[in-house]
């Protein structure tokens, strides 16, 4: 049984995704599949044969499934594989049911056995809840600032998010300000500040710092308190890009989407049954593109 804390819940917005992806039969099918072979994985030209569907098509399917979290993927040489994420989908199946038959899931027959159970870790070095995370990036005017307010919305209260840059620029960059607004998201508080900000008795001590750089070569981390998990998230920075708006817009789009991959991965983390050196492993393997690219 996966051991599973209150910091585990979802989002309205990933469970919405993933209820989405799975409104599809064929996606729906694929899913049932991949379940059924964990903790194996199946080849995508496999399940198009089985679920009798093109293989160009069964790729956009497993695209969109693994956007909404539901399966990854790895490489074998020049093969890719996918598997289920059975965590995430237990993670889905209490979201439905967290508030089963006023509280009395075994109401619910069999779909009970799939409600993870909430215990307390007993080990003293555990992660504990109500995390403070700091986005680092060079000029904190683009990736980080999106992270931020990826955060604030998507952790809703469980996590408090910063950002900060090593160069940082007079302003965020007004396209990613306009983007993030447009996406519904509080703009208000955020600017451009200098990572010295969170140094110091009087900073916010940070559970976890987040590096964002593409090229973090020559930056070194000011000292931001005694203990907290760090990461390398690397992205490319959209200061650097030059093309048409058009191609601008969908730059963004696109590292808006990988951002956001990224958090709602991060945020599911079971925080309560992890030390410092897993979630230290963990974070490492979300900033892999490879498994985490939109």
């Amino acid at each position: 049984m996966l051991q599973s804390s209150v910091f585990e819940s979802l989002s309205e917005d990933t469970a919405l995704a993933g209820l989405a992806a799975l409104s599809q039969p064929t996606r729906l099918a694929t899913l049932r599949r991949l379940l059924a072979a964990h903790p194996g994985s199946l080849p995508a030209g496999e399940l198009a044969r089985a679920c009798d569907t093109p293989h160009n098509t069964m790729s956009t399917h497993l695209g969109v499934l693994m956007r909404a979290g539901l399966v990854e993927v790895e490489r074998a040489g020049r093969t890719m594989n996918y598997r289920a994420d059975v965590a995430a989908f237990r993670r889905l199946v209490t979201f439905l049911t967290d508030d089963c038959c006023g509280g009395r899931p075994e109401l619910c027959g069999d779909i009970a056995s799939l409600i993870p159970k909430i215990t307390k870790p007993a080990n003293e070095d555990v992660v504990s809840p109500t995390f403070n995370v700091l986005f680092l990036c060079t000029r904190n005017s683009a990736r980080s600032i999106i992270a931020e307010a990826l955060l604030e919305r998507i952790g809703r209260g469980r996590f408090n998010a910063y950002s900060a840059g090593s160069d940082p620029a007079d302003q965020p960059m007004p396209e990613v300000v306009e983007r993030l607004a447009r996406l519904g998201h509080d703009v208000s508080r955020l600017r451009s500040k200098s990572w010295n900000e969170f140094t110091g008795p009087n900073a916010p001590k940070m559970d976890f710092v987040i590096a964002l750089c593409d090229s973090p070569q020559g930056q070194v981390c000011p000292d931001l308190g005694e203990k907290f998990v760090t990461a390398a998230w690397p992205l490319p920075d959209p200061a650097d890009f030059r093309g048409s708006a058009v191609e601008r817009t969908t730059l963004l789009n696109e590292l808006y989407a990988m951002v956001r991959r990224r958090i709602e991965i991060f945020t599911s983390l079971p925080f309560g049954s992890l030390d410092r050196m897993a979630l230290k492993k963990r974070l490492d393997e979300i900033g892999d593109t490879v498994r985490t690219a939109p």
